[in-house]
């Protein structure tokens, strides 16, 4: 199978185009040749490359390119982040398909953790897009193998009743460790444990196996940790409750973030994934 060319645009390509080449790179480098520029190259902002590592993704390797360096050159794919890369190179000669997606400067973003947040937004949108294409490609492709694109965060949506899943919702724990595992985008139970000020593991893991039981996060385990992130798979519209609850009501985790950031001794995520 040949593998399909994807290039991130920005400004600068000093931090969202440099996240998402490395979270693409992370998720289907099988399936994916993953490349970023600016139309106005800078140097890698530190931060972004921060953001990366604790996210647990490999950020060696990224460097700073002008848009020019891939003058000539096709690719299935031209992502634009910004409106000003995007009505720069309104339409990239050689590319198959070009998307025009928007994302808030991490730079000026207000906030807290603004590198973090904007790194969870583009890991939220890039399992969207591998999703779709993954759907496309199995439409267009009768003769590609039924696992040719088994990439973890591009199996199909699943079905979900919202009745059940907005009752979820309506525990104080099972909502904040929703909200945080999306801001964050993997937690382990003593994190969850640190940040909602709870002291009983018991009452955290019940609450995140109803979680598990009704499909809304998964987990991964390595060792004695157990990590918890929203369910790649839910469907869009519960994705898009979660993201927007969690956006639009940060005041509400602002007390578990700041335990969470003064926790000591917390698992390296970086050195659990596979």
């Amino acid at each position: 199978m040949n593998k399909k060319s994807v290039l991130f645009l920005c400004t600068g390509n000093s931090a969202r185009s440099q996240m998402a080449e490395a979270l693409l790179t992370s998720k289907a480098a099988e399936s994916f040749d993953v490349y970023s520029a600016g139309t106005n190259p800078e140097p890698i902002d530190k931060r972004a490359i921060e953001a990366i590592q604790r996210f647990g993704i490999d950020a060696e390797g990224l460097t700073s390119k002008d848009v020019k360096t891939f003058q000539g050159q096709a690719f299935d794919y031209v992502i634009t982040l910004c409106d000003k890369a995007n009505a720069e190179c309104r339409s990239f000669p050689g590319a198959g398909k070009q998307l025009a997606w928007d994302f808030a400067d991490p730079k000026t973003r207000a906030g807290q953790h603004p590198f973090s947040a904007t790194l969870t937004e583009l890991n939220n949108r890039i399992s969207m897009f591998l999703l779709v294409e993954n759907k496309l490609a199995s439409v267009t492709s009768k003769d590609m193998s039924a696992d040719a694109y088994q990439v973890d965060l591009q199996e199909p949506a699943i079905e979900i009743d919202p009745i059940a899943f907005y009752k979820c919702l309506t525990d104080d724990i099972r909502l904040k460790s929703l909200m945080l595992t999306h801001y964050h985008g993997e937690l382990c139970v003593c994190e969850l444990m640190v940040a909602l000020d709870e002291a009983s593991q018991p009452k955290v893991s019940r609450n995140l196996a109803l979680l598990k039981k009704a499909a809304i996060i998964t987990d991964r385990k390595h060792g004695q940790w157990v990590f918890y992130r929203i369910n790649p798979a839910l469907p869009l519209w519960a994705k898009s409750v979660i993201a927007q609850t969690t956006e639009n009501n940060v005041s509400l985790i602002a007390a578990p973030l700041n335990r969470l950031d003064e926790m000591n001794n917390r698992p390296n995520k970086e050195s659990f994934c596979r």
